[in-house]
């Protein structure tokens, strides 16, 4: 208590210099909009997480069903002839009616959310980035929110957790690993993404393919990932692209 009065002395100084730390509030269209995307990722993880149990009981078993999806309509028909004991049958007919309505509710959330990005002009530009998708896309745009709080992409790439960490020590600069703090839905977008780039997306799937020869796949993954959320602060800040790809360097 002691201390309050020169405490808040302090705030009033740095508030006074244009100093004091700023926390970004959400407003309501936009937390309301993460509310639904994040309880859809986390739908989209227990669902994974019960197929994920599936195989484990058909490991147990020692089944192999040679079907690239299981879940699909071909696979539920092998896995409904595949030759289970009496207890593992009943466990994976349960597990796959769990999966059927976590299904059905992430097929639900699919209206409210395209609802209320109709219209954006952001939304819709940056899927013409090559890997991102309606759901990365609405993933991008609920969890930045405000994109013009951020300065420039290092700032967006910074916050999502996708730069390496930086240690100086008199004239030696250390760099590690990413730094993973911030947004850990925004890290795994931007990932996801970099994974999902199509061959046809020349210039990128060369810029990984050649840092990946120097400093290996998972560099060149992050590398790609930095790219593409810095095409996603374009995206959402202008509504539009001029190019995506890279100028060619002139003759």
């Amino acid at each position: 208590m002691k201390n309050d009065a020169r405490d808040a002395a302090d705030l009033a100084d740095l508030l006074r210099m244009g100093r004091l730390p700023e926390a970004y509030v959400a407003p309501p269209a936009v937390r309301e909009l993460r509310e639904l995307v994040r309880y859809r990722a986390k739908l989209v993880a227990w669902r994974s997480g019960l197929k994920a149990s599936v195989h484990a009981v058909l490991a147990k078993q020692g089944v192999h069903i040679p079907v690239s999806d299981l879940f699909g309509v071909g696979g539920r028909e092998l896995l409904a002839r595949a030759p289970l004991d009496g207890a593992f049958r009943g466990r994976v007919s349960s597990l796959c009616r769990l999966i059927d309505a976590v299904g059905f509710e992430v097929d639900a959330l699919a209206g409210p959310i395209r609802a209320r990005l109709a219209g954006h002009r952001g939304y819709t530009a940056i899927q013409a980035i090559p890997g991102v998708g309606p759901v990365l896309a609405a993933v991008f745009v609920a969890e930045i929110g405000e994109v013009d709080r951020f300065p420039g992409p290092a700032q967006l790439t910074s916050w999502a957790g996708l730069t390496p960490r930086h240690r100086e020590s008199d004239l030696v600069v250390h760099r590690g690993r990413i730094t993973k703090q911030g947004s850990t839905l925004v890290r795994w977008a931007a990932v996801e993404a970099a994974h999902s780039v199509p061959h046809r997306a020349g210039w990128l799937v060369s810029r990984r393919a050649a840092i990946a020869e120097r400093r290996g796949r998972n560099i060149a993954t992050v590398a790609v990932a930095r790219k593409l959320l810095a095409l996603v602060y374009y995206g959402l800040r202008d509504g539009h692209f001029r190019a995506l790809a890279p100028a060619r360097a002139a003759a």
